[in-house]
């Protein structure tokens, strides 16, 4: 098995992944008590890969850091804290260092843990491929995602040498992508690829199934064919996980680019703010609604259904925006639950051990 792109990236610094002096200022304390900025490149259960200010390095992860809840855990693209490695152990991460932006999906363990796809990005470029057909719930759900990280989201038709008409397809994702930049690409062509670096700033995430040409446009962004890519089916535009891990890799210019594996689960997490950013019209719309808590279903008077009705939005938009908030608020009272559980069994361990404290006193009478 080939070593990871990160490996064959020892000649780059800490600036090439985007240290700069408002990190090196925060980060002096940390230099203080011995230790060592570094940013994950790549993170496994108990290990990551790290650049450092001497090249890549291969880190350990204590315990108490690889912690249950997927969030807190150590991820591609954090930013952290590492002891350098001595005669007797290799480097060994100390903490990870507070996230600007977190991209975030529901688990795909089913369980009401949300799992980090990338931390500390810039732009979030969603890759909707032009060679299939056109999924417009999927497409509103990776941007509601792309939202709520607090990241830029950028959408990049992929593959218009696929397509008849990429003018069409262009006016119909532009509708559901308000106050987001929508580009027409080619891997093969190049078309797009220099007004999307334009649009593109600091560590960029590529978003997207399997097949939507993630990881050739961004070979393209590299200059060279460092991402592995794969044959897609004719069927139905699918194609395999060519991309296994999260990895950090720099980009000409000073930027990065985070290549993900192809997503066939994209589960809401926490998405509210998304949800209304990628809904805008109708968080716009729900001003002018009779009753202020409408939920633009049956209500009288309702701005929302005025616009479904006059033809002005797609019934199949609002529908969408139903599905994707029930799934949201589902997410969320899981997530309540469990934190209410959390803190159940917390009094019940405090109240075991006053018990064991009295019966020992007791005793000693």
């Amino acid at each position: 098995m080939s070593q990871p792109s990160s490996f064959r990236a020892q000649s780059c610094s800490l600036s090439d992944y985007g240290w700069d002096q408002a990190r090196e200022h925060a980060f002096a304390a940390h230099r203080a008590d011995g230790l060592i900025p570094a940013r994950i490149v790549r993170a496994e259960r108990g290990r990551c890969d790290a650049v450092t200010e001497g090249g890549v390095v291969r880190s350990t992860i204590p315990a108490t850091l690889d912690q249950r809840d997927p969030l807190a855990a150590p991820s591609t693209g954090d930013w952290a804290a590492l002891h350098p490695a001595t005669t007797d152990h290799a480097p060994v991460l100390h903490s990870v260092l507070q996230r600007r932006t977190t991209l975030v999906r529901s688990s795909t363990s089913r369980t009401s843990h949300g799992q980090v796809l990338a931390a500390n990005v810039d732009t979030i470029v969603v890759t909707v491929s032009l060679a299939a057909p056109l999924k417009h719930g999927r497409t509103e759900r990776m941007l509601a995602l792309a939202w709520e990280s607090g990241a830029v989201p950028v959408v990049a038709l992929t593959k218009a040498d696929q397509c008849a008409d990429t003018q069409r397809a262009a006016d119909e994702v532009s509708k559901l992508a308000p106050g987001t930049d929508v580009l027409v690409t080619s891997a093969v062509t190049g078309q797009g690829l220099d007004t999307l670096i334009a649009v593109s700033n600091g560590t960029i995430v590529m978003l997207g199934p399997s097949g939507a040409g993630k990881s050739t446009l961004g070979n393209q962004l590299l200059g060279e064919d460092r991402l592995g890519t794969g044959a897609v089916r004719d069927v139905d535009g699918k194609g395999r996980h060519t991309t296994t891990w999260r990895e950090l890799l720099p980009l000409p210019g000073g930027k990065v680019i985070l290549d993900t594996p192809g997503l066939r689960a994209i589960g809401l997490h926490d998405a509210q703010n998304g949800l209304e950013q990628t809904f805008a019209e109708f968080e716009r719309l729900a001003q002018d609604c009779r009753f202020t808590d409408c939920s633009h279903e049956r209500e009288p008077g309702c701005a929302v259904l005025a616009e479904i009705t006059a033809g002005n939005v797609p019934q199949r938009r609002l529908d969408s925006y139903h599905r994707l908030l029930r799934e949201n608020t589902y997410a969320a009272s899981r997530t309540d639950a469990r934190l209410r559980a959390g803190r159940e069994a917390t009094k019940k361990d405090v109240a075991q051990q006053l018990r064991a404290t009295y019966q020992f006193r007791e005793r000693q009478l």
